[in-house]
């Protein structure tokens, strides 16, 4: 019998969307820059990046928000993370 927050079960394996793209992760909380990584394996061209990012269907009583910096989240089978990165000016 699993317990709350334990991915139902499933050897803690968690299929989530970074960007559009799948991703099969084994641990439950990520952070701001593991998902900024996740999304951006190659750092965009150097300048002041600020990176936005917008969570959907978490495993926490926030289902949907966003993350910023120093900040984790809790995930679960379907959780969807939207990256976007822009140059401050």
């Amino acid at each position: 019998m699993s317990k709350p927050g334990q991915n139902g079960g499933h050897d803690g394996e968690f299929n989530i969307v970074v960007n559009g793209k799948a991703k099969r992760l084994e641990k439950q909380a990520l952070t701001f820059l593991e998902v900024v990584k996740l999304a951006y394996l190659i750092p965009p061209a150097e300048g002041d990046i600020i990176y936005t990012v917008v969570f959907h269907n978490a495993e926490q009583e926030q289902r949907n928000g966003t993350l910023v910096a120093g900040q984790s989240v809790s995930i679960r089978n379907g959780t969807s993370f939207d990256v976007k990165h822009a140059v401050r000016s």
